[in-house]
């Protein structure tokens, strides 16, 4: 009898995509709380989904299950950040973007943003910006409070020769001076660092966007715990990849 009645049931439905509707929760929140910010262009998306893929496998990694992750733009003409939803087994998905700024190139002391893949893996501790202005005027890791994810000394092009030589720069992503810099997002503007506005910089702290091994090694260490903010949400789909392609070059 109780063959039979399976039979009759059929296949229980597929399990509902939890990822998925926390990454649709996620860009409903970052529209309405990130200034700029948008949902994908359909081919851009598709184009950005090719190259993240690349990027990954060139450097040897996989998502972890199902996980979110950062893809940055340095294409002069796109300067945009994104949410990606990466998925070990299906579909990639563009989630929302925002305006950021990467390296210009021209002025000597500035260089171009690496592309690659860079983990925030919790083996280099980040840092919240103090909002101290410099004797310019400045804050340029943002308001204080702001987060900056420190991914290391990596090498970056000169972008001001065009010999193609390198040299070592702090790589981070990180705020920038809301009043003078960030109203330029869009367009390249940094030193060859990664900027984003400080909504955008908030909403990845609270959401914890890239710092899934954070909150588990926070677990065990108060020093990275009082790193993480204490209002935080962590999102269910949290990663650890910042993500930087150029789609003019490719």
């Amino acid at each position: 009898m109780a063959l039979s009645v399976s039979a009759c049931a059929g296949r229980p439905p597929p399990a509902p995509d939890v990822a998925g509707r926390e990454a649709i929760r996620l860009r409903a929140v970052m529209l309405a709380d990130v200034p700029g910010a948008a949902a994908p262009d359909p081919p851009q998306a598709v184009r950005w989904i090719a190259l993240a893929r690349n990027a990954l496998a060139e450097a040897g990694r996989t998502p972890q299950g199902t996980e979110l992750a950062l893809l940055v733009d340095r294409a002069p003409a796109v300067q945009r950040i994104a949410l990606l939803l990466l998925r070990a087994e299906g579909p990639w998905e563009v989630v929302a973007t925002a305006p950021a700024a990467t390296g210009i190139t021209g002025r000597r002391g500035y260089f171009v943003t690496p592309t690659g893949v860079f983990v925030n893996d919790g083996g280099i501790m980040g840092y919240r910006a103090l909002g101290t202005p410099n004797q310019e005027g400045i804050r340029g890791l943002g308001a204080r409070g702001m987060r900056a994810w420190d991914f290391g000394w990596i090498r970056a092009p000169r972008g001001w020769t065009d010999d193609g030589s390198e040299a070592r720069i702090r790589f981070l992503l990180h705020a920038t001076d809301p009043d003078y810099f960030e109203p330029l997002l869009g367009q390249p503007g940094s030193q060859g660092c990664v900027r984003v506005g400080g909504a955008m910089n908030m909403f990845l702290d609270r959401h914890g966007v890239i710092d899934a091994d954070l909150e588990r090694i926070a677990a065990e260490s108060p020093r990275m715990a009082a790193l993480l903010a204490p209002d935080r949400t962590p999102t269910s789909i949290a990663g650890r990849m910042l993500i930087v392609i150029d789609s003019a070059a490719s």
